[in-house]
């Protein structure tokens, strides 16, 4: 096991020095759900959520959330993404919808975090469309499922 990136030799808190690493093309891409009642979902499909159409604007939040990683996680350093994608599924059989956020950079350090605050904040995103009827909603199974680039090479769940 590798040790913790992010303590100094004398453990105290630091922003990793990624200054001496290559600019190579880095991709991330997460996953992660929310179930509901099934009547919840429902209203999400037919479009008839008074605060508007809840998929388009958890997909719009979760790109947003994506350039403002750095702002939100404080040792995450600032990137330019060069492209942020979310999809979103859903399942009727579990009254879910799942959503997979796939980031992409070119340089000196990977979009892991990016990838995992775009699904977050999606996933918030519906629940915060969907509290007024459905409080009950779980999100789970947030996870990295695959990044590409860098030293460390591809690593796929």
């Amino acid at each position: 096991m590798s040790k913790l990136t992010h303590f100094n030799e004398q453990g105290a808190v630091h922003m990793v020095d990624v200054g001496s690493k290559a600019i190579t093309h880095r991709v991330a891409v997460a996953s992660g759900k929310i179930a509901m009642q099934p009547e919840t979902l429902a209203l999400i499909q037919s479009g008839d959520n008074k605060k508007g159409d809840v998929l388009g604007i958890a997909r719009t939040a979760g790109i947003m959330a994506s350039k403002k990683t750095a702002d939100l996680v404080p040792l995450c350093h600032p990137l330019s993404l060069t492209h942020a994608d979310i999809e979103l599924n859903i399942d009727e059989a579990s009254s879910s919808i799942t959503c997979i956020a796939k980031t992409e950079t070119d340089g000196k350090t990977g979009v892991e975090m990016e990838a995992l605050t775009a699904v977050q904040i999606t996933l918030l995103t519906i629940y915060d469309m969907c509290k007024a009827v459905d409080r009950g909603m779980t999100m789970s199974e947030i996870k990295l499922l695959e990044k590409s680039g860098g030293k460390s090479g591809d690593w796929k769940e």
